[in-house]
């Protein structure tokens, strides 16, 4: 095609019908085809704007392009701390880790729960049912607001602080709650023993508010 362009140019053509002749050549189909469409275009253009970019960032922030993205990671991870202890997030964290789900059982019926499973060696389900027992037992003589959603854990803070002789079986308690039902992790039969011995002192002990009065 600019062979045929070559061979129909007079030699003495001037400049301004040379140019009218190329823009006529390169109007034609075959020309426009090759164009590169607007995505094309736009996509070349917004490549070298953020290699400008990455260019600029460079050479202004001490460390370069890789601090930047590290500050990009260090504020992303710590928004997501943030709003797993506070606000939605939180709040169906710790739904999900209720110590309680589905309809509401005495204390006794949790015991006898307990008492069953680990007569037939499910001590998962006898740790569960036994702590809740623990629980339900302190929600029974009103040493402990009847509230759902609670965890374990603030079940033993709140309830320690009445029961200060037995806050520390209480958090250890709690937390082989977790382990067990949310944690994944075995139970054992000394676990759910002394599960066991925890409901039996809670039972006996006596709120620091009581006996101060």
């Amino acid at each position: 095609m600019v062979t045929r362009l070559l061979t129909d140019v007079p030699v003495d053509i001037d400049r301004d019908t040379a140019r009218l002749r190329a823009a006529g050549e390169l109007s034609g189909p075959a020309y426009q085809s090759a164009k590169p469409g607007w995505l094309s275009e736009a996509f070349t253009w917004v490549v070298e704007k953020l290699l400008r970019f990455l260019e600029t960032v460079d050479g202004a922030v001490p460390g370069g392009i890789f601090a930047v993205v590290l500050l990009v990671v260090v504020v992303i991870v710590l928004v997501v701390v943030i709003r797993l202890r506070s606000g939605p997030l939180a709040t169906a964290a710790k739904a999900g880790r209720a110590v309680f789900a589905g309809q509401r059982k005495t204390s006794g019926e949790h015991r006898k729960s307990a008492d069953d499973a680990a007569a037939r060696g499910d001590f998962d389900d006898a740790v569960r049912e036994r702590f809740r027992a623990v629980v339900r037992s302190l929600e029974e003589r009103a040493l402990l607001d009847e509230k759902s959603g609670r965890t374990a854990d603030e079940a033993a803070v709140e309830a320690g602080r009445l029961l200060p002789e037995v806050a520390d079986l209480l958090r250890a308690g709690a937390r082989l709650f977790d382990d067990v039902h949310y944690g994944g992790i075995p139970a054992t039969e000394a676990g759910y023993r002394s599960l066991s011995e925890l409901d039996d002192r809670c039972r006996r002990a006596r709120p620091v508010a009581l006996v101060a009065g």
